[in-house]
């Protein structure tokens, strides 16, 4: 099977789960479930689940057993784009080529999307965890999720990203500060991913830690190839505009380091995480197609 057909399997399951998890008629609050799930489908690359079920997969598991934590992942990457597209983050109007969910359903309900969406996640992971005859790998992967998106990982990531805007333009911007931004708002999430596939799957501690390694180099790679995008993307291919990263003074890799090194930045964390999935052999085929297909995305 053809790389970019297992890719497709893992995004059919993906959405199907997703739909069944967010099939709710609930009469007063049915705004805000419309609201949820006018973000969550509205064509996300589903990067974050997909790890998650090839992880899975490429140590012994099965995607069926993961997908409750990948859909949970993708419901918290999903609440954190509402929340970031509202008029006190970005305040952006167009995400995936529509309207941003403030500007549909109004900056209230967003906000209340966002956070039924991250309490959602929180749910189906509890619940699944407490079905298994042995709940330790289930628990552990949640934690993981929990982190990664909390205070010491993506809100962490964030806040500092949000007290950062306006700084590129200083005499001498913090690398360590960018660093601690893309690591955290970006790289913790999608570390979370492979890590939790990994321990769903029954995975060592040795094999899970190379999974948050192989992570957190992809997750870098992404979010410097978006902060790439974002100079030299365009915006139909994108689905939103260019150029605001640059507008809201943002710190990015290329506004400290130049284009071309972030673009050699890129390779070389592509590379590094390879490196880590070929020590697993040939199961780890998808993922290593996937992390060099990442390199040339352009949205």
């Amino acid at each position: 099977m053809e790389w970019k057909e297992t890719l497709s399997r893992y995004i059919d399951l993906t959405n199907e789960a997703l739909s069944t998890y967010t099939d709710i008629e609930n009469g007063e609050n049915q705004q805000v479930i419309n609201a949820m799930q006018y973000s969550l489908f509205a064509g996300g690359k589903r990067l974050r689940p997909v790890l998650t079920l090839a992880a899975a997969e490429m140590l012994g598991g099965s995607a069926k057993m993961a997908l409750p934590y990948a859909c949970a992942l993708e419901m918290i990457h999903t609440y954190s784009l509402i929340h970031d597209d509202l008029p006190a983050m970005d305040d952006d109007d167009f995400r995936r080529g529509k309207p941003t969910n403030h500007i549909v359903y109004g900056d209230g309900m967003a906000i209340l999307a966002g956070d039924g969406l991250l309490n959602l996640a929180y749910e189906i992971m509890l619940d699944d965890a407490t079905k298994q005859p042995n709940p330790k790998p289930c628990l552990k992967a949640a934690h993981t999720i929990a982190v990664a998106a909390g205070i010491h990982g993506m809100i962490g990531g964030q806040s500092a990203d949000l007290m950062n805007e306006g700084q590129s333009k200083q005499e001498e911007p913090s690398a360590d500060t960018l660093a601690y931004i893309h690591e955290h708002k970006t790289g913790a999430l999608l570390a979370a991913a492979l890590t939790a596939g990994a321990y769903v799957a029954g995975a060592t501690e040795k094999e899970a830690e190379a999974m948050k390694s192989a992570g957190f180099a992809l997750g870098l790679a992404f979010q410097i190839q978006d902060d790439l995008l974002d100079l030299e993307g365009d915006a139909e291919e994108m689905g939103k505009p260019v150029g605001s990263d640059l507008k809201n003074e943002k710190m990015t890799y290329p506004a400290i380091y130049g284009v071309e090194a972030s673009h050699e930045k890129v390779r070389a964390l592509t590379d590094g995480a390879l490196g880590i999935f070929e020590g697993f052999g040939s199961s780890s085929a998808f993922l290593q197609s996937l992390a060099t297909y990442l390199i040339s995305r352009r949205s």
